[in-house]
């Protein structure tokens, strides 16, 4: 047996020894004992020192003393002075690392010296010099990396240290392209230096290989997104250039996925750089020109919305009974909740057979009303102004009709909605009406209008025309100004317009004119990361709570979608600290804004604020989880909202019913488990008289996100490449700042995008063809519709009977049974229960029956959902529905790039109940859109889908209630009042057959 040593004494006592041996005995001896006797080793450290840095001893017994003085550092925790002496300690550190016991210790080490490494790359620019022994142990780990196949740890290391040069050794080694989309992914999502992100942009697009319509391009999503946020014409138009003569499709692919995410004026700049082309190419750029204006993707979602629409008007029908239309609270939620539910699908029936209810709005609910036709009709450019030509102001100027300048107001910021994403024909109208109108709603109007539909476009003449307005110093008109002007100048960082904005806003008296001055601040710096720093320092240290208040909201759009560390943490000191409520509760809100990439992390993040004494708090924290989890279904958020609707304050409830809506929008009662409880609770908030008014009106709110664009879009922050979606995010801040104007409430239209497959072949027609769903159409379902309330009176009446008769027929049981009649009667008995069960087999099936029937084999519909479903051209996908989606091998029409940026597409296998949520491994905002395809048998001859064009008549008139039409809806393209017909005749009385609904 061996005696355990209790003591290093004995071997420390060696090191006093003359002769050199004994003393590198001693260190060789000591090494291993540190981990247990470094506290009496320590108080000799003086000694080991002294021996490392003995020019007369022995290298290896110097490598010796470097190790044990690094190991006893370490214990003391000591960590620099232990890497220091590890880097001294040679081929002796090299060996402990193979040392058994030694494996904390090198890790940490290895860490350190990364850390250190990364430190001094960056110092090295400013003339200091990297100790070649920590670069010779940071080469050592780039080696060991790429021999085990860790190569996304080296990337890592690389991408911090600055070594791009590792980066292009990697893929020449392994020529695998999902690692440089990692390395775009991690110098994108992780917070780089805007010049240093750019500069590793830049490296890694030539290491790309072309893509090629043969492999599905699995690497477009990656390319795209690549493009996108660098936004250089001048490395964009060779990239599409070299694709036009071999690659067409793949051409016009990117050019559409470009116009997801890119800005007007890169767009601008791409269609004007364009070569002519020769006369082969002239026909491709020409079609190219076209994609790149953004028209066609907004016409191809037009059609998808309105052929798809399956709003329930039902709904609106109740809404609208259960709150009185007088108030003018209770009509903005009515007018939003439509607007939303027919968002973008040209369908105005609801107004249209309700015009009496639209004569009572006045003032600024007429104005929103007005602009909510904006949002109905959104995408729809080509009529805009038809569409609006009763309501916007005539060339003679203003009416003087009392309440039209409401109308003519509204209508102006329709048409900057209706006109979003494509904007240029119809800002030159909105700055001339904006120049001539005298009236601030007018102004209001016209500046919000135009903000919309020139967002990003940094026209000089537009921010001044609304600076002019700006310096009336009118209330109303400034606000809408100092939004406008952030708009135009979206994510230009100019120094000059943010000097002028905040100089005016710590000048003007107006708190109106200050918050629209400090949001468009905010907009300025969109994405422009430590750009910001000094405004964001200068904002947050203001007196001014809304001067506060937009440097809070400055600090999370420059940031957007990074999920900086810096800023959460400075935000979340906000969340708790700052003196003014309205400060906290945006501080709360804005790190959605953040965060929305990983949405899965945001209900943990904001757990403990949804739980605050404070209401405002909890209020930003229902916004939060809404707005960072839309779309999702994340059941985590709705956990910690749901709870929150029962709060004791009005306005979190409002916020909590805002926030489901937005994250259970496009999903199943197949996919979440509270989906239906919370139409349920919609419902019975808004029909209750006892409810605050203003969480019905949340309510009202939540109810047109959850069915909103008629069910076929999603709320999303990133566009479908992965990169922030900028609309969306404009919309989504524009949306919060209901809170103090309802009808900014409007801009959340912005940030709906329609999910859908469009097919279209290299003709840019959309051909009729079948892709597969791999998974069961219940789960990925639209909503039943609401069924109208059944008469009880009928079922009491029919029981009474039902009773009556049973008795009767006792009694003449009874007495046929004396005269002889028992059999045929027996007979008639069982022939009435045998048709009692097939009415409830072919009927609705009732849980007593189905508790009875189980242990029975069931032929029932239910039992024998198909596991696939064929959807054809033109049809819903939701988000999570893209990892199930396929196209058939034998098909003729296929993808130039995959359907999806994070699967192969068809991948049946995946739970139902973790792709339901919306966050299995989907790391962007979704695929599919619009496609282009090759066509595997172009000799064939083809069949299109015939995209309808709309019939355009005047909106719907306020003023008379007689005009109204009735009848069942139209079901032609656009719903049509022909006001010179006669009313259509009611339809005939009839039964519905509610008990045969499937």
């Amino acid at each position: 047996m061996v005696r355990q040593q209790s003591s290093a004494a004995g071997v420390l006592a060696l090191l006093q020894e003359p002769d050199p041996a004994f003393k590198q005995h001693a260190l060789k001896a000591l090494i291993p004992l540190v981990p247990q006797f470094w506290a009496e080793i320590s108080e000799h450290i003086g000694d080991i020192e002294a021996l490392y840095e003995a020019n007369d001893f022995p290298k290896p017994a110097r490598d010796a003393a470097a190790l044990l003085a690094s190991k006893v550092y370490y214990f003391l925790g000591e960590y620099e002075e232990a890497l220091s002496f590890a880097l001294g300690a040679g081929n002796a550190f090299q060996n402990e690392a193979a040392t058994v016991g030694s494996e904390e210790y090198v890790e940490t080490i290895v860490s350190k010296a990364i850390d250190r490494y990364i430190q001094a790359r960056n110092d090295e620019k400013a003339g200091e010099k990297i100790d070649p022994r920590l670069q010779s142990i940071i080469e050592a780990i780039f080696e060991r990396c790429v021999k085990e196949g860790e190569f996304k740890q080296a990337i890592g290391i690389a991408l911090e240290s600055h070594r791009l040069d590792i980066i292009s050794n990697i893929y020449s080694h392994t020529n695998d392209v999902s690692l440089l989309s990692y390395t775009m992914e991690g110098v994108l999502d992780t917070g780089f230096p805007l010049s240093y992100r750019d500069q590793v942009l830049r490296f890694i697009f030539p290491l790309f290989p072309t893509p090629t319509v043969v492999d599905a391009s699995p690497h477009v999503h990656a390319l795209t997104r690549l493009l996108v946020t660098l936004s250089d014409p001048e490395i964009t138009i060779p990239f599409l250039t070299s694709l036009v003569a071999n690659q067409q499709l793949l051409a016009y692919q990117i050019a559409f996925d470009l116009v997801e995410g890119g800005s007007q004026d890169y767009l601008e700049n791409l269609r004007t750089s364009l070569p002519e082309g020769d006369e082969e190419t002239k026909e491709t750029y020409d079609k190219l020109r076209q994609i790149l204006t953004g028209k066609e993707s907004v016409k191809l979602y037009l059609e998808f919305l309105k052929r798809n629409n399956q709003t329930d008007l039902l709904i609106l029908k109740n809404t609208k009974e259960a709150l009185e239309p007088r108030s003018s609270l209770y009509h903005t939620a009515l007018t939003l909740q439509n607007a939303f539910m027919h968002a973008g699908t040209t369908s105005d029936i609801f107004l249209r057979e309700n015009l009496e209810w639209l004569a009572l709005a006045s003032n600024w609910a007429k104005f929103s009303a007005t602009a909510g036709l904006g949002v109905i009709h959104k995408g729809f450019f080509e009529q805009g102004q038809v569409i609006l030509g009763p309501y916007l102001p005539q060339d003679a100027g203003e009416s003087n009709v009392g309440g039209a300048n409401y109308s003519e107001g509204g209508a102006l910021y329709a048409l900057g909605l209706i006109n979003a994403g494509c904007g240029s024909d119809v800002t030159s109208y909105l700055r001339e009406t904006l120049k001539n109108a005298q009236g601030e709603v007018v102004q209001h109007g016209a500046a919000l209008g135009l903000g919309i539909a020139g967002m990003g476009s940094k026209s000089a003449e537009a921010f001044d025309d609304l600076k002019n307005v700006l310096f009336t110093d009118s209330a109303v008109a400034g606000e809408a100004a100092g939004y406008a002007m952030g708009l135009i100048m979206l994510g230009t960082a100019a120094g000059e317009p943010v000097r002028e904005m905040l100089q005016y806003a710590r000048e003007t008296q107006h708190e109106k004119i200050i918050r629209g001055l400090a949001m468009g601040t905010a907009f300025i710096y969109y994405s422009r990361q430590e750009e910001a720093d000094e405004t964001v320092k200068l904002l947050l240290a203001e007196k001014d709570p809304i001067l506060r208040y937009g440097g809070v909201y400055t600090l999370a759009l420059a940031y957007a979608g990074t999920a900086n560390n810096d800023a959460v943490r400075r935000l979340l000191h906000i969340a708790v600290s700052d003196v003014s409520d309205d400060v906290r509760r945006a501080a709360v809100t804005a790190l959605a804004f953040l965060l929305f990439k990983n949405p899965a992390q945001v209900p943990r993040v904001v757990q403990l604020l949804s739980e605050s004494y404070n209401p405002h708090v909890r209020c930003g924290a229902t916004l939060a989880l809404g707005i960072a989890c839309a779309g999702t279904g994340l059941q985590d958020a709705i956990d910690i909202l749901e709870p929150m609707t029962k709060d004791s304050v009005d306005f979190v409830r409002q916020g909590a019913f805002i926030a489901l809506g937005m994250i259970l929008v496009e999903q199943s009662e197949a996919a979440s488990p509270s989906f239906a409880s919370t139409r349920a609770k919609y419902t019975k908030v808004i029909a209750d008289k006892h409810e605050d008014s203003v969480a019905r009106f949340g309510a009202a709110i939540g109810q047109g996100f959850i069915d909103a664009g008629g069910r076929n879009v999603t709320i999303s922050l990133q566009s479908r490449a992965g990169s922030s979606n900028t609309s969306a995010i404009v919309g989504m801040v524009m949306f919060c700042q209901f809170w103090y104007w309802y009808p900014l409430a409007h801009c959340a239209a912005l940030s709906f995008s329609p999910t859908g497959i469009i097919g279209l072949n290299g003709d840019l027609k959309a051909p009729k063809f079948d892709f597969v769903s791999n998974a069961k159409p219940s789960l990925f379902a639209y909503p039943s519709a609401t069924k109208p309330p059944k008469k009880e009176t009928a079922t009491k009446v029919a029981t009474a009977v039902l009773s009556t008769t049973a008795k009767v027929k006792a009694r003449e049981k009874k007495k046929a049974a004396a005269e002889g009649e028992t059999m045929d009667l027996d007979k008639a008995d069982d022939a009435d229960v045998e048709m009692k069960v097939d009415d409830s087999k072919d009927g609705d099936v009732s849980p007593i029956n189905q508790l009875s029937d189980e242990g029975k084999p069931s032929t029932s519909k239910k039992k024998l959902e198909p596991s696939f479903e064929i959807k054809p051209n033109f049809s819903r996908v939701t988000p999570a529905q893209l990892a199930y989606i396929s196209f058939p091998p034998e098909g003729r029409y296929q993808p130039v790039r995959t359907v999806t940026s994070s699967s192969k597409g068809g991948k049946a296998s995946v739970p139902p109940s973790v792709r339901g949520a919306g966050l299995a491994s989907e790391k962007y905002g979704g695929g599919g859109g619009i496609l282009i395809l090759t066509d595997l048998r172009p000799e064939e001859e083809a069949e299109y889908i015939e995209l309808e064009t709309p019939a355009i008549v005047p909106p719907p008139a306020e003023v008379t209630p007689a005009v109204q039409a009735t009848g069942a809806q139209p079901t032609g393209p656009h719903i049509a009042l022909d006001e010179s017909s006669p009313d259509a005749a009611p339809p005939e009385p009839f039964e519905y057959p509610f008990d045969n609904d499937t």
